[in-house]
């Protein structure tokens, strides 16, 4: 078991001040790294709403997956603080290697901000980078499937029920946002996720985390987003 507290409090008050600095700065515009371009295009421009079909896909054709949507602003078309929320479920039985059987589900959360990268802001497509601090707090139940001692011939299985963990993430974002007709977008994202605090509770590592997908320190991953915007 790892525990970074406060290296996971540090990246939650950044997450929150950068969200806080753009909504309230943007109108000004007095910070030169996020200044938005002087037209006449107003400062807030609407909102959208959107979901992932991946974790969907996964959902169905595998034993894990997620449900996830998103709430995004639109600062002058160039930048785009988010709130992600999602939930994840796995049910992994009798694993090949280890023959232990693994089940948890629980919602999590993301938080962070995109900027628009395209030159031309105010075009109905976006190629854009942005950054997320993600949490999720969830159980495990886990098996181990019975089996005879090989000396003693007595019953060998084990198991563990409501197990808390947590885990703490930042992901990095790469992504295009492409309009279809009216206010329907679609989109897809690149993500590079990093682990940077864990609590895996008295069991060890656990096989699935909600959002972040199959345990480990980094992982890849993306979404294909269906969006529409207000």
């Amino acid at each position: 078991m790892i525990r970074k507290p406060f290296i996971s409090t540090c990246i939650r008050r950044l997450a929150i001040s950068l969200l806080l600095l753009i909504v309230t700065t943007g109108a000004s515009a007095q910070f030169k790294f996020f200044s938005l371009q002087k037209d006449s295009i107003p400062t807030f421009r609407g909102f959208a709403v959107s979901f992932d079909l991946v974790g969907l896909a996964m959902m169905e054709l595998s034993d894990h997956g997620e449900y996830e949507g998103a709430f995004r602003l639109n600062i002058h078309d160039e930048w785009f603080p988010i709130v992600e929320v999602g939930y994840g479920k796995a049910n992994h039985e009798c694993d090949e290697v280890t023959r232990l059987s693994y089940r948890t589900k629980a919602p999590y959360f993301r938080i962070g901000i995109d900027k628009n990268l395209l030159k031309k802001k105010h075009g109905p497509n976006r190629l854009y980078g942005g950054l997320r601090y993600c949490f999720t707090s969830y159980n495990v139940d886990l098996e181990r499937e019975a089996f005879p001692d090989p000396v003693w011939q007595w019953n060998t299985g084990f198991g563990a029920a409501d197990v808390a963990c947590n885990y703490h993430w930042i992901e990095a974002v790469l992504g295009v946002d492409a309009k279809i007709f009216g206010p329907l977008h679609l989109g897809w994202s690149v993500r590079y996720k990093r682990r940077i605090a864990h609590n895996d509770g008295i069991i060890g590592k656990t096989w699935y985390v909600p959002g972040f997908g199959i345990y480990g320190d980094t992982r890849l991953g993306g979404t294909f987003n269906v969006i529409v915007d207000i």
